[in-house]
């Protein structure tokens, strides 16, 4: 089997498809994949159907239609990450890493946004069947940001990687689309 990398984007919070106004596809992950193809690693960034209201079985039928092994790398970034959580867990699939980039969980809300896509229990098994879990964070991200870290990590272990003032990882808190210490990882 050959390598390959799937990055799954957030979930913004203004609905928009218009190509030149979205954003949620944009910041580090069209240079990753950039950067990952040159080097021989197939990489998809697939648009999931209305992130800005995500529902978990239209992102699945998006996602199950892409190639995941033993050997994929599989990037989330803040509610991407929680979708490829659910769905290790509810496959039960095996993947060589698992990256989860400012990992965001609206639960420390305490509200009913996006509920159905946030709630669930976390698969705790899913560490059983990845080769490596990372996580990103940074020094100033927010408070639901650093309790979705907590909440995976504690179930899931793996090693954090914390960068200062990277924000929630949006190009506008990095100041750049360059994310050099991702491509270190998928790579390593």
């Amino acid at each position: 089997m050959k390598k390959n990398c799937i990055i799954v984007h957030g979930c913004p919070t203004r609905p928009t498809d218009d190509p030149e106004l979205r954003t949620y596809d944009k910041h580090w992950m069209p240079w990753t994949k950039e950067q990952l193809e040159a080097r021989g690693i197939p990489t998809d960034v697939p648009l999931m159907p209305t992130p800005w209201d995500p529902v978990y079985d239209k992102y699945k039928k998006v996602f199950d239609q892409l190639e995941v092994n033993e050997d994929t790398i599989l990037v989330g970034t803040s509610g991407g990450c929680t979708f490829l959580v659910r769905w290790l867990g509810e496959t039960k699939k095996k993947v060589a890493k698992l990256i989860l980039v400012a990992p965001w969980s609206f639960r420390a809300e305490g509200g009913s946004y996006k509920k159905e896509f946030y709630t669930f229990p976390i698969d705790e098994s899913i560490k059983e069947r990845v080769g490596q879990i990372i996580y990103f964070t940074a020094d100033n991200e927010s408070e639901p940001g650093k309790i979705g870290l907590k909440m995976f990590h504690d179930a899931l272990g793996g090693q954090i990687i914390e960068l200062p003032g990277y924000g929630h990882y949006i190009q506008s808190h990095m100041g750049t689309v360059e994310f050099p210490e991702l491509i270190d990882v998928i790579i390593g």
